[in-house]
This record gives structure tokens, sequence and C-alpha cells, in this order.
């Protein structure tokens, strides 16, 4: 049980790729409340994409808002807060008014590609692997730090000088929690840091010959701290959404805090979260495992002054996007949720694939200079196989991942925990523990991206005492069970590999 003397919830933020989301739980992980609001996609060019702070900044406050209204909770009622966010989508701006410099470049941009080719041109492409467990590539904040110092006018001045302040999106929002211009926390955890690829993963510390080859000045950087921390960073402030000073003490990138959310605290524990995108997690326990297929050695988390735990990762950048692509780009659904219904007017895909390039392929394969393909084509193919084929590929896509894990840890996965907004596709669901050959198991709370963010700020206060309260809330709502023979799996999944390959090099 929490301590008599704390309030009863807590409140966790969760700042997305495609919307903002506030929530608030219970002792035992229950929902009380949420409220969510999407923001704009910005493309300036092919292969940009930019977020705008300040709406992100205006959605947050009124999701905080929404969120209390709902569950007819006040502030006082709230003991801490957690904030969870978009990695890698990377901000700088104005120590002293709090306007950024340029809009937020996201994760997905691909802009960086000649920053990072002329940073492999010597030592290649995984250079820096060992210190920071991450290829050069696009996906990650250093380089795209190095991009706005480089094209923003009066950004590099301003950084030197000590007036211009670099995050991820946990920082931005962390910052304006606290105070903003008036004091507020410049920090971020240990999760978000190692993304950034400036991050040295065994001193948990800023590498400073990294700092000097990208020409990022110290300065800007915040402060590395734990995901949960008993020394609160700051307390929300009086004009902000919450009204009242409640302590900011944790912090977690989404797919480690959709780690934390699944209880996954034992080294062999995975979890796959189906959002925008899919991160596939595998905790490693205190051991730092390099990876030789395709896959980043990241932080899973880190519990007050205990030894940091880490992960593999599998990164995929195209998930439940391309569904959106379907919805925005091409008006074959009208919702997002209306793909199961179309999806399922098909027995199969009709022999297509969709492999979701739009902005190179990440693991296992790392390759920029791919682009997004629609194979195997034929008279008979209508908009029920497109759907069904972009369900499938979300499914081809975590296969991929797994059997590099499997490689890299010599772990066999026996069942893989899922969360996220499509693990309700059962459709999805089913084809993938199918094209996996394991069970796919969904927990009750299924949106554990914020309730991890929620235990980590929970644990910081006393609000649980230990791991041990956060497993005894984990509980299984569906297992989905393999029913594809070996054989037809492995012709459908050999007729995927076939299409990543036409990807390949499409960009010169």
């Amino acid at each position: 049980m929490p301590k008599s003397n704390l309030p009863g919830y807590v409140s966790a933020i969760d700042q997305g790729t495609t919307s903002t989301r506030c929530m608030i739980f219970d002792h035992a992980g229950r929902v009380i409340a949420a409220d969510q609001k999407e923001h704009k996609q910005i493309y300036p060019r092919p292969g940009w994409v930019e977020h705008d702070p300040m709406e992100i900044l205006e959605c947050t406050q009124i999701v905080v808002q929404g969120a209390l209204a709902h569950a007819g909770v006040q502030p006082a009622e709230i003991a801490a807060i957690g904030v969870t966010n978009q990695r890698e989508t990377t901000l700088v701006w104005d120590r002293k008014t709090g306007q950024p410099y340029y809009n937020a470049i996201v994760w997905q941009d691909t802009r960086t590609k000649t920053i990072c080719d002329e940073l492999a041109a010597e030592g290649g492409q995984d250079r820096l692997r060992e210190k920071v467990g991450l290829p050069l590539a696009t996906y990650f904040s250093g380089p795209k730090v190095k991009w706005l110092l480089d094209h923003v006018p009066g950004l590099r001045e301003a950084a030197e000088r000590g007036d211009a302040l670099f995050g991820n999106i946990d920082t931005w929002v962390i910052w304006w929690l606290t105070g903003g211009p008036n004091g507020g926390a410049h920090v971020t955890d240990v999760t978000n840091a190692s993304r950034t690829m400036l991050m040295n993963l065994e001193t948990l510390g800023w590498e400073v010959e990294i700092l000097a080859l990208l020409g990022i000045p110290p300065g800007m950087l915040p402060r590395i701290v734990p995901s949960s921390d008993p020394n609160p960073w700051g307390a929300t402030s009086k004009g902000g959404p919450y009204g009242q000073a409640i302590p900011v003490c944790g912090d977690l990138g989404d797919q480690q805090a959709a780690l934390v959310g699944q209880t996954c605290f034992s080294p062999g524990e995975a979890k796959n979260p189906y959002g925008t995108g899919c991160f596939m997690l595998l905790n490693t326990g205190n051991e730092i495992v390099p990876s030789f297929s395709g896959l980043l050695t990241t932080l899973a988390y880190q519990f007050g002054d205990r030894p940091a735990v880490y992960a593999l990762e599998g990164s995929i950048a195209i998930t439940g996007a391309l569904v959106q692509w379907l919805r925005d780009n091409l008006g074959i659904i009208q919702n997002s949720s209306d793909v199961e219904a179309l999806a399922s007017s098909v027995e199969d895909s009709g022999g297509i694939y969709i492999v979701p390039a739009f902005s190179g392929l990440f693991a296992p394969h790392w390759r920029s200079d791919a682009r997004g393909v629609i194979v195997g084509l034929t008279r008979y193919i209508h908009k029920g196989h497109l759907a069904r084929a972009a369900l499938e590929a979300t499914a081809y896509q975590t296969r991929e991942v797994l059997d590099a894990m499997n490689k890299d840890s010599g772990v066999t996965l026996k069942a893989l925990k899922v969360d996220g907004g499509m693990v309700y596709n059962e459709v999805l669901m089913q084809f993938q523990s199918d094209i996996l050959g394991v069970p796919v198991v969904r927990p009750k709370v299924a949106e554990t991206t914020a309730l991890g963010a929620a235990y980590a700020a929970g644990l910081a206060v006393g609000f649980w005492n230990s791991t041990e309260d956060l497993l005894a809330n984990w509980q299984i709502d569906k297992t989905w069970l393999p029913q594809m023979s070996a054989d037809h799996r492995q012709k459908l999944y050999s007729g995927w590999k076939k299409a990543v390959e036409r990807t390949f090099g499409w960009l010169e």
C-alpha cells in the first residue's frame, strides 16, 4: 500500500508522435481517467518531419486539465507526475524566453543522412557503437542537433553563450512543467539520453569526444538523471496545468516506459508496443549486450541509485503510421479503426506485400537509402488486400527483429507481451502469433507506456514500495496462439524477405 500520508493517484503525461495524452492511475494501476489530443505533422520537404513545440505544449495543458476534469480529481490528490515521450525528436529553445529556435525535428526525419554518411566515411556506420550502442543513423538526436546548429541562423552563437538549451520532448515538457524560464529543471533520464548518440553506456554521462566530433557545445545539454528519482527535479508551478506544486520525478522514453508498464523486470523478458512504429525491447539486466545483428543496445531504466538496467531494441519506423497513410493519403478508410473490417473482408493479402520504408528501414537493416514498395500487384488486388497487407507488414517487421534478438541474446522468446492502440486488432494479433510461432499476450491495461511513466514517478515517492507491487498489478486480458503450419509460415516469410530486398538502393 502507499504511504498513508500520500494522495491517492499518480498522473502520467505521454507525449507521443501523433498526440499527447494525460492519464491518471490508482494504486492498482487502473486508469481512472484520460484525455488525448492530436497535433499536426509538418512535412516541409520529402523525408523531413517536424512538430510545432508550442502546439505540443498547448496540447499538454489541455489534456492535463481534461484528465483531471474527467476523473473528478483535484490536483492535491496527485502524489507525483511521470513523463514519457516520443524519443529522439529534437528541439532547441531559448533559456530566457522558452521560445523554440526551430520546429522539433521528429525521429522519422531523414535530413541528417549527409551528416551520418560523412561521419561513417571514417570508421564505418558502427564507429560509435561500442560507446553508445547505436549505429550512425538519421534516427538519433545527435546528428539532428548538429543540423540545427549548422542551419539555424544565430543558434550556434546562442549555444556557445549558454542561451540555447537542447532536449528531446521529455526535457521540453519537464522544463515547462517545473517553471520554464523561471527556474525550470533542464533534465533528461538515462533512457532518453541513450537515444541521442551522445551518452556513454557505461558511465551514463555525456561523451565528450562525440560532442567534439559533432561540434555540440556541452552547455546545451540537460543533466542526466535516473528514470525514477527520489530527489524530484522540481515541482509543477502554480501557473501550469496542475495549478499547484506536485513533484515531477519519473521520466522514460516511450518504449522503455512500456517495458516498465509491462513489468518486464527480469532478463529475457520482452515486449512490443504497436503504435506509430514498433520498438521491441528485450531486458538484458545489468549487462551491456552488444548487437551484431542490427539491433540497438540501449538503457531500459534506472530506479534511484540502483544499477542501470539495459536492453536490446529492434526499432521499426512505420507500423501504425501505415494505417494512417491508408486513411490520410489514399482515403481507403475513414478512421484507423476501419482497417480491421476491411482486412477481414479477404482471406489473405492476395500475394502482395507492403514494405513501408517511408523513412528508410530501421532494425535490423539500417538502410536510409530504402523507400517503400508494394510488390506482387495483379488485377485481382483490391483495397481489402491492401488493408490486410498493411497489417501484415507490422507482423513481418516484428518477426525480423525477433530473429535478430534471438541471434544476439541466445534467448529464445517463449511469448511476446504486447501493448498500444493496435493490440485490439484481432486480425493483426492473430497473424502476429502465426508468423512468430509463439503466443502473443495482451495485458488488461494495454496503454502501458503511460502506466510505466506513472510507475516510475510512484516508485520515487513511495506510492508503490517496490517492483513487486507493480508485478502484482499485471494481469492477462487475452492470449493469441499460433494456428499456422510451419511450412506456410516459412513460405510467407520468405516472400516478405524478397520484398524487403526490393526497397534497397532506391535513393542514389
